[in-house]
């Protein structure tokens, strides 16, 4: 079983389609696989969160069906506590020059050995450098 970190980049992929993104068959693969037990995410604690709060404006119409369906996919997830991730997640903030909800997706990666599946190409291009970060887009399942 491979652990991964999946970011809200990654997780409203799977409401939030347009024909212009070309790495929607990888985050289809990753829901495929976590419901076959291929993969298992560790997760910061506010992901539902960041998920909910874009879902909330752009499906506004089928945000009671979306928020229990992500629901269910995080509640089989390990989540940290962010007492456990605040530290490094403020040193990555810092070091990065990036806002902090995305680098406690990165520090849950890198303190559970996961790896962080980003479609954000900002923030992958500032951390690469780091370890435990993919772009969805490279994802080879």
């Amino acid at each position: 079983m491979r652990l991964l970190t999946a970011d809200a980049s990654v997780l409203l992929k799977w409401y939030l389609q347009t024909g212009e993104e070309n790495d929607l068959p990888q985050a289809a693969a990753i829901l495929v696989g976590l419901r076959k037990g291929d993969f298992a995410l560790r997760q910061p604690p506010h992901a539902l969160l960041e998920v909910a709060a874009v879902l909330v404006r752009e499906r506004p119409s089928s945000l009671g069906s979306d928020l229990a369906e992500i629901d269910a996919i995080l509640a089989e997830a390990i989540t940290l506590d962010a007492e456990r991730l605040l530290p490094r997640a403020l040193q990555l903030s810092l070091a990065l020059r990036h806002h902090l909800f995305d680098t406690l997706y990165h520090a849950a990666a890198l303190e559970t050995g996961a790896t962080l599946l980003t479609a954000d190409r900002r923030y992958y291009d500032k951390a690469r450098h780091l370890d435990n970060i993919t772009l969805l887009k490279d994802l080879r399942a």
